[in-house]
């Protein structure tokens, strides 16, 4: 029985995915090797459709959501892990599913900051990051400063996104 090369390179991005959320979650940090990892499997993903056509749009996605992501980080909105992160996620969602992708990411952003700034929601984050290792989860002390790990709305969305019409 073959394996289809699709079906290895979506666990990759699975797991890559995965990882980019918990390490953002434990320590507000997306290794960069993550990100590498994500563009570098991409081709053997987008091997089984190959055309020109569509990998220079996947890729002009991901550049696009690149720049705006750029110019977001450079105003101070958005960290530049999430931004590499993203652009990751939309060159792997191409143009098709690029906007789901971003609105799915927005709802789930929205989310997890409105869950962070609660009371209880920001406690149980410290009880968690103490628990995987972080040594000194930061206070909160303004609903201001309270640090968004968006790169888990990021992963939770293109997994949402980009995994179901490769088995349903």
């Amino acid at each position: 029985m073959t394996f289809p090369l699709e079906y290895i390179a979506l666990a990759g991005f699975a797991g890559l995915m995965t990882a980019a959320a918990f390490e953002d979650f434990r320590r507000f940090t997306i290794p960069n090797q993550l990100t590498i990892g994500l563009c570098v499997l991409w081709p053997a993903y987008f091997a089984v459709a190959p055309s020109l056509a569509g990998a220079l749009a996947a890729l002009g996605c991901g550049l696009a959501v690149f720049t705006v992501g750029a110019l977001l980080f450079a105003r101070g909105y958005i960290g530049g892990g999430d931004v590499k992160l993203l652009a990751a996620a939309a060159l792997w969602a191409g143009p098709a599913a690029t906007p789901a992708l971003l609105i799915v990411t927005g709802l789930l952003g929205g989310v997890l900051a409105l869950v962070l700034v609660s009371p209880i929601g920001a406690h149980l984050a410290g009880i968690a990051r103490g628990m995987l290792g972080e040594s000194s989860p930061a206070p909160v002390s303004r609903v201001s400063s309270t640090p968004v790990p968006y790169g888990v709305a990021i992963a939770a969305a293109a997994l949402i996104v980009i995994l179901p019409p490769h088995f349903g």
